[in-house]
């Protein structure tokens, strides 16, 4: 199928100087941020250490909650703090998902990965609660009959229990690296291209984990992204796992919360998805509308005559024909809306789903416009609040 129209999608301008994606890699060795403190034989000890009565641990942490790897007697010299069990659980240190015991998630990095999992999407996961998160856990408490305060407190942290390890670790395979290529920077060079894929191995983790490129530097600081070779292991949110399966009776969109509400046939919020809307505003539907079509894998007709200072346009090339992939500008995933040239899809730049920066449709990530796709139907209505 071909998506046309006002895409809610604006490609970076050959003639702007904004001409690379978010998630493009510099040239930068990322090493370790590991701290080692030299061994001190006897040294004063300073007060309000909290290291007293360890057994068996050389992990403490900062003030400012960096990592630190040394003995007991050099950590008291600094005023250290032992790491508690949620800290040892939280990005930047190994968890076996075969040794891990289901309990409720302990700090933010693990209620995103909970809510992610059970259809309320806190966007791109980085270990920090924000307002996506916040709207996330304000779904997830009115759907389980919780006191609704966008905070995760313990009986929502309860609900929201862990039946496996948020992070885990995985080795990237050489089919996977042969699914990457370099993206065309002008839309005559991406309409030769016989699919448009990640860009970097970096682009293709993020997406696949539903993360932030940036998060997945930091939680990896030793990978050089931009040469990463067959076998290498990788941290990453576990997020590979079924979701509920969900029929959507109604899909609600509000604009000026730039959020996707999908409600069942018991009229329950049973999922919650961040998303973009049109620039302007008489570019935004409102109102009734429907799923009219479903594609999820569609190709892109460029029409130069909605971008007039293309040079596609100014040399009268005609319209040109995207294949699909993640980094079409509809991404993965197309869903028609029956007013015309509408739609709700994905989006080759997910880090920037929640703005008002679209032509007029309605713009997600790509991994929850196909989990969305497989919530609805042509008919499913969706109804467009301001």
């Amino acid at each position: 199928m071909t998506a046309t129209g006002m895409l809610g999608y604006w490609l970076k301008n050959p003639d702007t100087v904004e001409v690379e994606k978010v998630v493009k890699v510099p040239q930068i060795v990322y090493r370790t941020n590991t701290v080692e403190v030299p061994t001190a034989t006897k040294p004063p000890v300073k007060s309000g250490s909290q290291i007293s009565g360890l057994q068996s641990t050389n992990n403490f942490t900062a003030t400012r909650g960096v990592p630190v790897h040394t003995n007991r007697t050099a950590a008291a010299a600094i005023g250290l703090t032992a790491l508690d069990g949620a800290s040892r659980d939280a990005p930047g240190f190994n968890v076996a998902s075969v040794d891990f015991t289901p309990r409720p998630p302990k700090t933010d990095f693990e209620i995103q990965v909970a809510l992610d999992r059970a259809g309320y999407s806190p966007g791109s996961i980085d270990g920090f609660t924000g307002p996506q998160t916040q709207a996330a856990l304000i779904a997830f408490q009115h759907n389980n009959g919780l006191k609704v305060t966008g905070i995760a407190d313990i009986p929502t942290k309860e609900k929201l229990r862990l039946e496996q390890a948020a992070l885990v670790a995985r080795t990237i395979t050489e089919s996977e690296l042969a699914q990457v290529r370099p993206l065309g920077k002008s839309w005559t060079e991406k309409s030769k291209q016989e699919s448009l894929a990640f860009e970097s191995v970096l682009e293709m983790l993020a997406e696949q984990h539903h993360c932030s490129p940036r998060y997945l530097m930091r939680i990896n600081p030793t990978i050089v992204w931009s040469s990463v070779s067959a076998n290498t292991q990788v941290k990453v949110p576990n997020t590979a796992m079924p979701g509920p399966a969900i029929r959507a009776a109604l899909i609600h969109i509000q604009l000026a919360q730039r959020l996707l509400d999908v409600y069942d046939a018991d009229n329950k919020l049973v999922a919650r998805f961040p998303c973009s809307i049109a620039t302007k505003a008489d570019k935004r539907p409102v109102g009734d509308l429907t799923i009219t079509a479903i594609a999820e894998q569609a190709d892109y007709t460029f029409n130069p005559a909605n971008f007039p200072s293309s040079p596609e346009a100014r040399s009268g090339s005609g319209t040109l024909v995207l294949q699909p992939g993640p980094n079409n500008p509809v991404g993965t995933t197309w869903l028609s809306l029956s007013k015309a040239s509408y739609g709700i899809h994905g989006t080759p730049d997910p880090e920037k789903v929640g703005r008002t920066t679209s032509l007029g449709c309605f713009r997600l990530s790509n991994w929850n416009a196909q989990r969305l796709a497989g919530m609805v139907e042509v008919g499913t209505p969706v109804r467009v609040d301001p």
